[in-house]
């Protein structure tokens, strides 16, 4: 399948489910299971409840989806600003 074919939307993450996958909610208020795509999956980007998301599509099955983009929002309470700091 071709990348023109995909369908982009955006929704909100409800529920983190085991194996990387995600419940999303789209703006439509359809409900779908999405999976994280495989550059988030690489550079280890964590999507927590609450998220907005980009996904894409198939439009051949609607109940699937692939999370594409992480939207930044600031949280109340959050470190936003606090320096990064290296694991060891």
């Amino acid at each position: 399948m071709s990348k023109e074919e995909l369908i982009e939307m955006q929704g909100r993450v409800d529920e983190v489910l085991p194996d990387a996958r995600y419940r999303v909610t789209l703006e439509n208020g359809h409900q779908l299971v999405a999976y994280t795509g495989g550059k988030m999956r690489k550079f280890r980007i964590r999507i927590l409840a609450g998220d907005r998301v980009t996904l894409e599509m198939s439009p051949y099955d609607l109940s699937k989806g692939r999370v594409t983009f992480r939207h930044i929002e600031t949280r109340s309470g959050s470190s936003a600003n606090a320096p990064f700091r290296k694991r060891r």
